[in-house]
């Protein structure tokens, strides 16, 4: 039992001190908080990917959006392209996985909607071409990622780069930061 009790504070530990680097990243947040309120006030949704937990974390917030965070108001238009299997099966069996959602933006989104690539490492291959279709489409271009952003950064027009190196924490990070952006839009279209 001691050995988990400082594995889990040693946990505990690293995220408080990712936390505590977070004020950093307030500038970024609060741009893509305003990218979201503008395209979802001008007709146009929020589109996620991601790979593994990432993909999760689109699914997630996407969820949070069409579906509600705290409060009930409209639906807001936002996806994941990690959910339909039919498309990533027959995608990935026919053209191979890097280009994924690369096709998938090339097929749904239109200009001035927000594109949002996570990729703790900032190297996801499949990602990175996800976010380069959303440049040529006019997209605004969005990604999470850990702290040396790596291309998908330099693809966006706003990165979120998590302070740390650790992946586990970079996750976490993104999932509070995404849960504040999901508040900030709710309470722009509060009923």
């Amino acid at each position: 039992m001691s050995d988990f009790a400082s594995m889990l504070q040693g946990h505990l530990d690293g995220h408080l001190a990712t936390l505590n680097r977070l004020d950093q990243c307030g500038p970024v947040l609060a741009a893509i908080a305003e990218a979201w309120v503008t395209a979802l006030k001008a007709g146009k949704k929020i589109i996620f990917f991601g790979n593994g937990g990432s993909a999760a974390d689109a699914q997630h917030l996407a969820a949070e959006l069409v579906v509600r965070y705290r409060i009930n108001r409209r639906a807001l238009p936002a996806m994941a392209l990690t959910t339909d299997t039919s498309i990533l099966t027959a995608h990935s069996n026919d053209y191979g996985f890097e280009t994924v959602f690369e096709r998938q933006v090339e097929a749904l989104a239109q200009a001035g909607d927000v594109v949002v690539g996570i990729s703790t490492s900032g190297t996801s291959k499949n990602v990175i071409a996800g976010l380069r279709a959303a440049r040529e489409k006019d997209c605004v271009v969005v990604s999470f990622t850990g702290q040396n952003g790596g291309e998908c950064a330099a693809l966006s027009h706003h990165a979120y780069c998590v302070p740390t190196p650790v992946t586990a924490y970079s996750q976490e990070c993104h999932l509070l930061a995404g849960h504040v952006l999901c508040e900030y839009v709710e309470a722009a279209f509060k009923p």
